[in-house]
């Protein structure tokens, strides 16, 4: 539905060439400019090309919206062996599906942001760590990387700059945690996906034991039009801390659903209802998750935020990927959140404890209570696991897992007490009593 549907309000910046099949080649991508930027930023030198970034206040897209100049300038600028770009092309969130549209459509606008990073991190080196069932997108990339080498704008000598760049791409296996940087690392290295206690940061000790960025799609998406049109262009668009623009996936109970590339700091409740059409079928807002399944759930009272990362953050929410689910009436808040908890249940590498047995555990309760076996003092196991499970593991899946059962039993507790047969019974015999009463 997002495209070739474009609503007023979109700004494109980084999907402006959704839809056009020859954006996908290296030919169609020059007509438009393509690969100017690069050659732009061989004649700046790395300084000047993350001080360019560091000005454009981008900010990373993979969720923690990290600053993208001050996470290239970590890297040592003396060298000593090789560096490495990774770019986390994993993505495997429910609710996200921005980076692989974007990897499907503008191939080349990925290569020439990496190849642009690369070169400002002193990196010899870039792997795309794609996730394996990503088919089509890894086609259509590998096709890519073919011509980018085919004619010279990657491996020993970059446009004739004399600057050594490769770039491989690596399937995964399928694994959530993949996407959490030090565990796509160690899954690069032929090892078992698990993230890696930090420190030693990626830029000191990272892939092979070498300097590392870990970059997502869509921040090197923006890289090309950065350079090319300076740091204040950039900032044109959203706040003062969350600048530019951004890909917004919109699913769930929606009208329109599918990817919207707007302002950073756009209303969500214009989101909703205006660009996206509002809620179908006569039926009535209930519940929206606004950053991907990891983050606390939102009521539909609190939808009148700006979407920027300190907008939802304030609201008690986490922009993250920008992955809104949105829910309408007719939904159970139970069931929704048993299976997104099953899913980090499976998900887990099993590392660690609190992850391991906690996710496990809360899968249990929910689908006791969704199947109408629940008791009272579930509710408040599944707080203390919940709270237990946030802060207290190397990476944040057991937080991830946690979240939307801590917020949806804070916001929609009604939902899981009409479950549990207890509670049913208790209300019912404070309905007669209110109504003898009333006589």
């Amino acid at each position: 539905m997002a495209y070739p549907y474009r609503h007023p309000s979109e700004t494109r910046v980084l999907s402006e060439r959704f839809g056009d099949p020859r954006a996908r080649t290296l030919e169609g991508w020059r007509e438009q400019g393509g690969y100017r930027a690069l050659a732009k930023a061989l004649e700046l030198g790395p300084a000047e090309v993350i001080d360019t970034v560091k000005s454009s206040g981008l900010r990373g897209r993979g969720g923690a919206g990290f600053p993208t100049g001050v996470k290239w300038s970590f890297m040592p600028r003396e060298k000593s062996g090789t560096h490495y770009l990774l770019i986390n092309a994993d993505e495997s969130e429910p609710g996200a599906f921005k980076d692989r549209e974007l990897i499907r459509w503008t191939p080349h606008q990925l290569l020439e942001g990496a190849l642009i990073g690369a070169f400002a991190i002193r990196a010899e080196h870039v792997y795309v760590y794609i996730r394996g069932e990503f088919f089509e997108p890894t086609q259509i990339l590998a096709r890519a990387v073919e011509e980018v080498y085919e004619a010279g704008i990657a491996g020993a000598d970059v446009m004739g700059s004399g600057v050594s760049i490769d770039v491989t791409l690596h399937c995964g296996a399928g694994a959530y945690i993949c996407g959490e940087e030090t565990a796509l690392m160690n899954s690069l290295e032929g090892r078992r996906g698990q993230p890696r206690v930090k420190p030693p940061f990626p830029a000191a000790v990272g892939a092979f034991g070498r300097p590392t960025t870990v970059n997502n799609v869509e921040t090197l998406c923006a890289i090309p039009h950065v350079v090319t049109n300076g740091g204040d262009w950039y900032r044109q668009w959203g706040t003062e801390k969350s600048p530019g623009t951004k890909l917004f996936n919109m699913s769930g109970h929606l009208v329109r659903r599918g990817n919207f590339e707007l302002p950073l700091g756009f209303n969500l409740k214009e989101l909703l209802y205006d660009v996206c059409g509002g809620v179908p079928n006569g039926r009535s807002l209930k519940a929206v998750i606004p950053g991907g399944s990891s983050v606390p759930i939102l009521s539909a009272g609190e939808i009148d935020i700006p979407m920027h990362y300190e907008g939802v953050a304030e609201a008690g929410s986490m922009l993250g990927t920008a992955s809104v689910i949105v829910m309408d009436d007719s939904t159970n808040i139970v069931k929704q959140v048993r299976r997104i908890v099953d899913f980090y249940a499976h998900e887990s590498c099993g590392q660690c404890t609190p992850c391991r047995e906690g996710t496990t555990w809360l899968a249990k309760i929910m689908l006791r209570i969704e199947r109408g076996r629940g008791t009272m003092d579930d509710l408040d196991t599944l707080v203390q696991l919940g709270k237990n499970m946030i802060g207290t593991t190397i990476c944040v899946l057991s937080d991830s897992a946690a979240a939307p059962i801590l917020s949806s039993l804070e916001k929609f507790r009604d939902d899981y007490l009409a479950l549990i047969p207890e509670a049913v019974a208790a209300a019912s015999v404070a309905d007669t009593v209110a109504a003898t009463v009333q006589v």
